[in-house]
């Protein structure tokens, strides 16, 4: 039997279309339709299209077929992303073989930025060619792109529309930034690999401030960041959780005994805190909220500019029971999460001093 050959099939479909142009006259033929606009989401001209370029293209044809199916006259505009850093980081490796920024510099920014057009617009012809081999239909001859000046224009425009709404603020946000690129990166370029890692881990005791001479108070907390620890400037707990003073008999020279603070459900992991397995005892239970506000001393000391105080908020959306205690370490600026809790508690942040 013979066997049918499905690339040879598809190359003379497109042949017979190219000839008879097949994809034009549809257009004429539907233009008194009604109007159904489509601008096609950019993808970046960084190389060959990949899969995940076929099937976001293919999907959205599918709609657009349908469309011109049902008599609507369809704008079916191309684009193409051809600005920005993902653009620049491939000339960089593949054409200028550099290794930091400086090395743009000595070869002159107008080369490099000419360098990045030639490169992106290969692509483009490139990417085109493998996206129409698909059987996409798209106006692939008056396609939009970013580096084209109308397209400029027409942003800055949007722009200055939002200006003179009063629609644009100026705000701070937690953001990735590569020490390499020396710039921000946005969170797909991230976390667009995974891969499973051992994170270090660690508890760590803050001191309750009070009146009490014989002050041994701690609340306890444990983070997989201990690098964003210098940063401390408050602990979350949650408002409806119980909580509990639990005094530990600590074997020193002075047989001092510590009152820890943390989440009654996870009170066990006192056994992963000291070395050796201790007697505890709880004093007293309480809910998070009655928390709130309670001041303690810094977790760290590295000649900080403390000029303020560190407390207990709360962080419902944040604080869980699935692992840790129960109070978690606050660092505004050091994560998203982190910067909407120091935020929304109007919590300082830790600043280093003027070296002199």
């Amino acid at each position: 039997m013979k066997q049918l050959n499905l690339p040879k099939l598809e190359e003379k479909i497109q042949k017979y279309w190219e000839e008879k142009n097949i994809f034009q006259r549809l257009c004429e033929m539907r233009k008194p339709g009604k109007k159904y606009y489509f601008c096609q989401g950019p993808p970046f001209t960084t190389g060959h299209a990949h899969v995940g370029h076929a099937w976001n293209h293919t999907i959205k044809d599918l709609i657009i077929r349908y469309k011109t199916m049902q008599g609507y006259d369809v704008f079916r505009r191309a684009g193409w992303d051809m600005h920005g850093l993902p653009i620049e980081v491939k000339v960089e490796q593949e054409v200028l073989k550099s290794k930091n920024k400086r090395e743009i510099e000595e070869y002159g920014i107008d080369n490099f930025i000419r360098e990045c057009k030639k490169f992106a617009i290969q692509n483009m012809h490139a990417m085109t060619e493998q996206i129409k081999r698909l059987g996409i239909w798209l106006d692939w001859d008056d396609p939009y792109m970013t580096i084209d000046k109308r397209y400029m224009e027409g942003v800055w425009f949007g722009i200055k529309k939002a200006h003179d709404q009063n629609l644009l603020y100026a705000d701070k946000r937690v953001i990735h930034w590569c020490p390499r690129c020396e710039t921000a990166m946005a969170g797909y370029e991230v976390r667009d690999e995974y891969r499973d890692v051992t994170d270090p881990s660690i508890f760590v005791k803050a001191k309750i401030l009070n009146d009490n001479e014989s002050n041994n108070e701690f609340i306890l907390i444990w983070t997989t960041t201990p690098w964003t620890l210098p940063a401390n400037v408050a602990v979350a707990v949650h408002p409806e959780y119980d909580y509990v003073k639990v005094k530990v008999k600590v074997e020193n020279e002075n047989e001092i005994s510590e009152i820890l603070i943390l989440a009654k459900e996870l009170i066990n992991v006192i056994e992963k805190v000291y070395s050796n397995e201790k007697e505890y005892e709880i004093l007293d239970k309480l809910k998070g909220r009655e928390l709130e506000g309670l001041k303690y001393e810094p977790m760290l000391d590295i000649h900080l500019q403390h000029g303020f105080e560190h407390r207990i908020v709360l962080a419902p959306e944040l604080v869980t029971l699935e692992e840790g205690t129960g109070c978690v370490h606050i660092a505004p600026g050091h994560g998203v999460e982190d910067e909407a809790v120091g935020v929304k508690n109007n919590l300082e942040k830790l600043k280093l001093k003027n070296k002199k």
